[in-house]
This record gives structure tokens, C-alpha cells and sequence, in this order.
């Protein structure tokens, strides 16, 4: 532990379970007040108390993000709690690509599906552009979409490209207000959503040995630590960038 968020607030968004948890973890590690939120509250809460377990300071607030008056709630909340909102990670948005064999083809989507980053990375933006400090934002995309491509995921794939496109304009648009913006494009990860249905980990494991170049899955703390660096001093000229974290599949 080197407590360089000491002090400082993170925001992290879909924090109930899988990255967003393993974030929210890792920047109390660090020092950070962390304000988690979702739209279950007992899932946050859960994180609230394991962050308040290890010393730290922890605000849980259930919010859906695609609606701009809860998201701006939300970060008046954080700020009200906590002072400046130093960092702000947008990890909820639409379910990873489906999970069956094959998907859904382009025509044929399960259901509509909609930007959810945009409100609140305004409300972030809007707030961290009043602060002395400016503030550092990181977005959780994936390796589909701008990365790779295979069937069955076009509505899923497009929403991800269109997370990094969304980063690099905004990134240049708030550079000189102090507000660096960044992505990180994950790939298979240790959660249940890599897992097929009834799939077990150890299946899974012998599955993705043979599929991906590195021969296994990222961990979600492995995740969390590039979204760390995304947001520290040490990564201060990285802007706009799109880090790909993804066990060489799209190699």
C-alpha cells in the first residue's frame, strides 16, 4: 500500500460486484474515500462496510445512471460527503455481450440498447471543472468493439467502440479545464459474466487455456490496478487513451 489517493475521493459506479467492486477496494487500499454506487443497495452496502472494514471511508448510493437528475445527485452527494471529486470511474452501463453460444445477431437485439455513459460523465465533468485540481475520469469499456469483432455481439460491441470514441472527444474537450479522461477495455475477467451458462471456473479455465494467448482469464484486482494508474499523478500526460487489458484475445 502506498496511500497515494490519501484524501482524495473516487467515485466508482457499478461498484455492487465484479470490477467495479474490485476498484472501489483498491482505491480505499489506497487511501480514497470511495463513494460507490449502483442501482441495489444492498449489494453497495456490502462494499460500504468491507471498505469501512479496512480503515477506510465509504458512502454507498443506489443511482441509475442513465438518468441525468440521479447522476447529478449523485455526485452532490459524493461532494457534499467528502469534499472535491478527485476521480470518478463509470463502470456500470449495458450487460457484457451474451453469454450463450452465437448471441444475437445485429437485427435480432434482446433488447434496446442505449448510451448510459453520457449523463453522468457531464455531471462529473461539471463538477471536477469548478475545482482548483481539475479531476481524472476513467471509463470501463471492453475489448469488443474497437479491439475485436465476432457474431452475435453488434449492439453490445457498438455501445464499447462507442465508450472510447466518447472518451477521446471528451478527453480533448475538458484537457484544458484541468479534467483528464481516459478508458480502460477489459476482456475476459474472473466474474461470472465470462462464464458460459452452467459453465464452471474450472471449466472455464480449461476453456480459455486454449482460447486466449496468455492461457487464462485477468483478474478483477488486475483490472482495478490499470484503472489505479489511469487515475494517479504518475499517468498525469495520458489522455484519451485506451488501455486494452485483455489476455492477448485480440491478438
Amino acid at each position: 500500500m502506498t496511500n497515494c489517493f490519501s484524501g482524495r475521493t473516487a467515485l466508482v459506479t457499478g461498484a455492487g460486484s465484479g470490477i467495479g467492486r474490485a476498484v472501489a477496494l483498491a482505491f480505499a487500499r489506497e487511501g480514497a474515500n470511495v463513494v460507490v454506487a449502483g442501482r441495489t443497495a444492498g449489494p453497495l452496502e456490502e462494499v460500504a462496510t468491507e471498505i469501512e472494514g479496512l480503515g477506510g471511508k465509504a458512502l454507498a448510493v443506489t443511482a441509475d445512471v442513465s438518468r441525468a437528475a440521479e447522476t447529478q445527485a449523485l455526485v452532490t452527494a459524493a461532494v457534499d460527503r467528502f469534499g472535491p471529486l478527485d476521480v470518478a470511474v463509470n463502470n456500470a452501463g449495458v450487460r457484457q455481450a451474451p453469454r450463450r453460444p452465437g448471441g444475437a445477431r445485429l437485427a435480432d437485439p434482446p433488447r434496446h440498447q442505449r448510451h448510459r455513459r453520457l449523463p453522468t460523465l457531464q455531471a462529473e465533468i461539471r463538477q471536477m471543472r469548478t475545482q482548483p485540481a481539475g479531476g481524472a475520469i476513467v471509463n470501463v469499456s471492453s475489448n469488443l468493439g474497437i479491439h475485436s469483432h465476432r457474431p452475435g455481439v453488434a449492439a453490445y460491441a457498438a455501445s464499447k467502440a462507442a465508450v472510447t470514441a466518447l472518451t477521446r472527444s471528451a478527453a480533448l474537450d475538458h484537457i484544458a479545464d484541468g479534467v483528464r479522461i481516459n478508458t480502460v477495455s477489459p476482456g475476459p475477467t474472473a466474474t461470472a459474466m465470462s462464464r458460459r451458462p452452467g459453465e464452471t471456473e474450472a471449466q472455464r479455465a480449461a476453456r480459455v487455456g486454449n482460447e486466449l494467448p496468455l492461457g487464462r482469464v485477468s483478474a478483477t484486482e488486475e483490472v482495478a490496478a490499470a484503472v489505479l494508474y489511469l487515475a494517479s499523478d504518475e499517468a498525469a500526460p495520458v489522455v484519451g487513451t485506451d488501455l486494452l487489458i485483455d489476455s492477448g484475445a485480440s491478438l
